[in-house]
């Protein structure tokens, strides 16, 4: 059994899972919060007892440290050789990353040239990878890129209308994101369906705090809704989505707001908060709706924007034959995915409403036996895809 670390890192944040491989099982899983403020905290839950540390976590490098620490420290390893790999989630991979790559000094030096296209997370990737080159020098290390999967979309899906040479010299195109959840769970639904994934019109609606639908079509991306960042696309928890470049400029101009500050705006300040003014979180729109105008109308752009984005990439694909929900939103909340499946109605969409209304986190198929559609839910699993990686490419056993 080989033990391998599935890293996820933020900003601010380190979040980790440890796989015993070719088990696929969790042996443990944490995080480290609020790297480089005043007081951080350390989580660490394995064997159903869960630790807890608020402290100082100044970098990157010292939640490494202290990570590791905790494993020994916990006797969840009893020696750091016990670890034959690592794997990092790394959202921007550009044109340069096709697929995930082991990692050396060039490719870490490439991931980091790529910071324009996702500041706020390859620099913070790109320090986590640092940090575990450093404490395990001579192990495997993989970068696995949320937009390696949508390398395959058509040029028709991923050109802008704005002169091609801003795309040749600036790399100015859709590159999407979520790509390694959409790798896992359509993999995942054409087990389920026992079907190849290359016969199946597929939409996997992505719905958490970060929102995205892609279409899969040929058992590739064909075409996904967020855009050169994961800005673009359908409403979502704190970003706008879609939204006209003229009000942005119009916006800058009325509120006296730098470019920086108003991408800070349409990233964190928007979508259903911006809307509703209550809150991110779907679960307290739901409860709030039925006395709030506002909530109740932040909740139908939601659902809107969802429908219109799976209608539009029917028509695209000439059909579909599968609908699959997963990420927080998708997974548990019964009453979201019932409202778009009505929405849908017309296309032979039928959900049994009372397996719907009981499923919560699991697999399952909720679309009825006559159904034109087959829907599902299929719970993602990303850390579960880098664990895979990691064994494949390190030549591990």
């Amino acid at each position: 059994m080989s033990k391998i670390l599935a890293i996820n890192a933020g900003s601010s944040s380190l979040k980790w899972r440890l796989f015993e491989m070719p088990a696929e099982q969790v042996i443990a899983k944490g995080s480290a919060e609020r790297i480089g403020q005043k007081l951080g905290e350390i989580k660490v839950i394995a064997n159903g007892q869960k630790w807890e540390q608020e402290l100082c976590v100044s970098s990157h490098q010292v939640a490494v440290e202290m990570l590791l620490k905790a494993l020994t420290e916990n006797q969840i390893i009893t020696d750091f050789s016990e670890i034959v790999g690592v794997g990092h989630r790394v959202v921007a991979g550009g044109e340069i990353f096709h697929q995930s790559i082991l990692i050396d000094e060039q490719v870490l030096e490439q991931i980091e040239s790529l910071a324009e296209y996702a500041p706020l997370h390859n620099p913070a990737e790109a320090a986590g990878i640092r940090a575990f080159m450093t404490a395990l020098p001579n192990v495997p290390e993989v970068a696995v890129f949320d937009t390696s999967f949508h390398q395959t979309l058509p040029a028709v899906n991923y050109l802008y209308s704005i002169p091609y040479e801003y795309y040749e010299e600036y790399g100015a195109r859709k590159y999407g994101a979520h790509g390694t959840s959409y790798r896992y769970v359509s993999q995942r639904t054409a087990e389920l369906l026992q079907q190849p994934l290359t016969n199946l019109k597929m939409v996997i609606a992505h719905l958490g705090n970060g929102v995205s639908l892609d279409a899969i079509k040929d058992g590739q991306s064909f075409n996904t809704s967020m855009g050169f960042t994961p800005l673009a696309g359908a409403t979502m928890g704190t970003r706008s989505g879609d939204i006209d470049a003229s009000l942005v400029a119009f916006l800058e101009e009325k509120l006296d707001l730098s470019a920086e500050q108003t991408i800070d705006l349409l990233n964190t300040k928007s979508g259903l908060p911006g809307l509703s003014g209550v809150s991110s979180d779907m679960r307290d729109l739901l409860a709030s709706e039925a006395t709030n105008p506002r909530a109740k109308v932040a909740v139908a752009i939601f659902i809107d924007r969802i429908v219109q984005y799976i209608g539009a990439y029917t028509a695209q694909m000439n059909g579909l034959d599968t609908l699959v929900f997963t990420a927080g939103i998708g997974e548990n909340e019964a009453e979201i995915r019932s409202r778009i499946a009505h929405a849908l109605s017309y296309l032979g969409i039928e959900i049994d409403e009372k397996v719907n209304a009981t499923t919560h986190g699991v697999e399952q198929m909720i679309s009825t036996s006559s159904s034109k559609v087959k829907v599902l839910v299929v719970p993602t699993n990303e850390e579960l895809m880098i664990a895979r990686d990691v064994v494949t490419l390190g030549g591990i056993k």
